[in-house]
């Protein structure tokens, strides 16, 4: 099982969007995939046409548990109407846990010791982050194998990943290994200078870390989280999607599994 988190602390640089993505990719590979909505904001789960309001059971109630495990998320998981795609919904509760778990010993390893129960259930999971840093980033970065961090290719953006950044060195510390990570340039217009200079300022600054592809502005992703539908079921063969076609292809290269996409 591979774990990947999408983080950014920077909103609407196209997270989600690259969450839902490669999980449809995957499924459309016959992968498992586990997508867990670790925002309070409930993004990813409204793209899944899921109310975060309506529902039961959230991840919330995973965090509120002694010791989570395979039954717990049973409860929580939903089905998606796509085959192969299970979501761990979010909640606005999330929001309160910086609170109410203050003092509660190991709130920050919860996904990973839930993750390592349900190991031989899924092939990949995709986390998507709030931009803030908090328990529940904390939570996603200690869970994973590799952090994803989309990167709009504008100014403000590129700040963003500054922040981002000293995030990994503050927290290298906590992991043995440290943080693998790879920038995800996304929407990338080649016609505007902001475009061109920021992906340049991008490579230049963080090097290998980079994905040496992009992934263009295409309103496909736009007409697709309109439908509730990931971008290859939506429309398959737009530059958007192969776009993330390569980018899966890469990541998956990259942490060395044997069976190619």
């Amino acid at each position: 099982m591979i774990v990947w988190t999408v983080a950014n602390q920077k909103g609407g640089v196209g997270k989600t969007t690259s969450v839902v993505a490669l999980a449809g990719l995957l499924a459309q590979l016959k992968k498992r995939v586990l997508l867990i909505d670790t925002d309070p904001h409930g993004s990813l789960t409204a793209y899944l046409d899921y109310d975060t309001d309506a529902l039961p059971h959230t991840l919330f109630d995973l965090f509120q548990a002694e010791r989570p495990g395979r039954t717990q998320l049973a409860q929580v998981a939903l089905n998606t109407r796509f085959d192969g795609l299970t979501l761990l919904p979010a909640s606005i509760s999330l929001a309160t846990l910086e609170r109410t778990s203050s003092g509660r010993e190991g709130m920050g390893l919860v996904l990973k010791r839930l993750l390592a129960e349900v190991r031989d259930d899924y092939d990949v999971v995709l986390i998507d982050c709030p931009p803030v840093l908090g328990v529940m980033m904390v939570n996603a970065l200690a869970a994973c194998d590799r952090i994803l961090v989309p990167v709009q290719t504008e100014f403000l953006a590129l700040k963003g990943l500054e922040r981002m950044v000293s995030t990994f060195n503050l927290m290298h510390k906590a992991r043995k290994d440290g943080f693998r990570y790879t920038v995800v340039p996304t929407m990338y217009d080649q016609r505007t200078r902001a475009s061109v200079q920021s992906l340049e300022s991008l490579k230049q600054r963080y090097g290998s870390h980079v994905w040496p592809s992009v992934i263009p502005v295409d309103t496909k992703f736009r007409d697709a989280s309109l439908r509730h539908e990931p971008p290859s079921y939506f429309a398959k063969g737009c530059r958007g999607v192969y776009a993330y076609q390569t980018l899966l292809r890469y990541l998956w290269r990259l942490d060395g599994v044997e069976q190619p996409l």
